[in-house]
């Protein structure tokens, strides 16, 4: 079945990146010149999904502005005959069939995800995190997964290695090699504090893509790890019963709620960006002689 949904958590209160983030969401975050959340849509667009659900909180209604028409903009773009301007910005309203729903309670992702269930019905769908921005120069990293559904018929997980010393701040999987960089997933654990509870040092990165059974899983899973509903612990009990599929994504993450992550995205799209490149790199350098 053709994958076409895409669904966004972005409820996240976004406290690692505080002060920034008491009135702005980290999904708005500007990498150069765009919010972080339209790398994330575009990505989803650039793979062939049409329908995308974004789940906010109270708050984030700056991302729904940013994706409809601003006709008091457009007009004065007109005026000043700035129509490179005027289609960049109208494009971002039209660039896929876009709706919003709010998670009024902070349970978790597992919870957040589950409010999309009207939204995706009875098919597969893509899970794109938010906070996550994945560089990639060849395939996109959501269709690297959906190419993988295509191949496996089965739950996708978008993957990577982690440090040892950092894996109790992920979910992480017990797999095998199949070919290249794709694994079969028998197991998982959200944030093992346990050394005998690390599986491998392989984590889930950003992208999912899961079958339309995770629903009724997710509405009888209990609280888990901080006591939130974790979409591992719903996603555990497939890959124990059925298996998933993982994929060891290409291309550069960003982490949008880490201030790291924050700086190292707009150095290294910087590095990229027409507008950009050649004034930053000559910056680089001639800082680098003073460091």
């Amino acid at each position: 079945m053709k994958i076409r949904k895409a669904i966004i958590p972005a409820a996240g209160l976004g406290t690692r990146v505080l002060p920034a983030t008491k009135s702005m969401p980290k999904e708005m975050f500007p990498i150069v010149d765009k919010p972080t959340i339209q790398y994330i849509v575009e990505e989803a667009v650039n793979s062939g999904l049409t329908d995308i659900m974004i789940i906010t909180n109270r708050g984030k209604g700056l991302m729904e502005d940013h994706f409809d028409h601003s006709p008091e903009l457009e007009a004065s773009l007109i005026k000043s005959g700035k129509t490179d301007m005027l289609r960049e910005v109208t494009e971002i309203a039209e660039l896929a069939d876009i709706t919003f729903i709010r998670q009024k309670e902070m349970k978790g992702l597992g919870h957040a995800v589950l409010k999309a269930r009207s939204f995706v019905g009875n098919e597969p769908f893509a899970i794109l995190f938010g906070d996550g921005v994945i560089d990639c120069d060849g395939t996109p990293a959501i269709k690297q997964l959906i190419d993988a559904y295509g191949e496996f018929g089965e739950g996708v997980l978008g993957v990577k290695k982690v440090p040892e010393s950092e894996v109790h701040k992920y979910g992480v999987l017990k797999v095998e090699n199949l070919h290249d960089n794709v694994f079969k997933c028998t197991d998982m654990i959200e944030k093992p504090q346990r050394k005998e509870d690390i599986l491998s040092l392989y984590s889930i990165t950003d992208r999912v893509v899961l079958p339309p059974e995770i629903f009724d899983i997710l509405e009888r899973t209990a609280p888990g790890a901080n006591g939130e509903i974790q979409l591992t612990d719903a996603m555990k009990e497939i890959a124990v019963t059925k298996g998933m599929t993982a994929v060891e994504l290409e291309g550069n993450r960003f982490d949008m709620g880490n201030k790291f992550g924050v700086l190292q995205a707009n150095i290294e799209i910087g590095l990229k960006h027409p507008e950009t490149k050649d004034q930053l790199k000559a910056y680089i350098k001639e800082l680098a002689k003073e460091i």
